[in-house]
């Protein structure tokens, strides 16, 4: 009697196929090249346009201080809302733990309160900014 063999194993392809972890990175890559403009600026305004707009490159740093003033005249602090009351204490304690540019950016609505605004402005000086940036959108 004779043992039968079997020589499937040798058929088996052992390499492995990364065409699907690829397409799997590249979406993600995709992903994260929309989504990473949208955390950078945590409350989304309308920026005005000006003509004489400077680019502002410190604006855009992690550690940077961002007030926002939204159409509906709320103000925000980061990503945080707050009060014009305690907008001035808060900035002023960011501003003592900071090191380098003590400049703070503020972001304005197109469509906002002008009043709101300036109740913004008036709480950043009260806190003891003096440094303080408009953001705008440079006009084409």
């Amino acid at each position: 009697m004779a043992i039968s063999k079997r020589d499937e194993g040798k058929k088996v392809n052992s390499d492995i196929n990364v065409t699907p972890m690829v397409d799997v990175m590249l979406v993600l890559l995709i992903i994260f090249m929309v989504v990473t403009p949208m955390v950078n600026n945590k409350v989304n305004v309308d920026l005005p346009t000006a003509q004489a707009a400077v680019i502002k490159e410190n604006a855009n740093k992690e550690d940077s201080i961002v007030v926002a003033v939204t159409r509906d005249g709320k103000t925000f602090l980061g990503g945080d809302m707050v009060s014009n009351d305690s907008l001035g204490p808060k900035v002023a304690a960011l501003l003592d733990a900071k090191t380098g540019d003590k400049e703070v950016y503020l972001r304005g609505d197109n469509r906002a309160n002008y009043g709101k605004v300036m109740d913004a402005i008036d709480g950043l000086r009260a806190g003891g900014v003096s440094q303080l940036g408009m953001l705008t959108e440079k006009h084409e």
